[in-house]
């Protein structure tokens, strides 16, 4: 007689590979969502800026396309992170 293996709820949430997976994807999820609500607030902020000052835009941008590198870097910190607990 073939044994029957029956997954279940539980055995699937104590498997390392699932637990690997569902840590990986918090790990990418979480780390975006900072990023996200950053980049979104820099950039309303130099578009308001430049609506009331257009003649300072050249000043603005500079400083923004930094900020905007600098809060798309933690992004990308999460993604390493992901990356390691998914492989190693």
């Amino acid at each position: 007689m073939a044994a029957e293996v029956v997954t279940t709820a539980a055995s699937t949430a104590l498997d390392p590979i699932f637990a690997k997976n569902i840590a990986m994807a918090l790990a990418m999820g979480l780390g975006a969502i900072g990023p996200g609500i950053g980049i979104g607030i820099i950039g309303g902020k130099a578009v308001e800026a430049v609506g009331r000052n257009p003649e300072a835009s050249g000043k603005i941008q500079t400083p923004m396309i930094l900020c905007i590198a600098f809060a798309e870097a933690v992004a990308i910190y999460a993604l390493v992170v992901a990356l390691i607990v998914k492989f190693v």
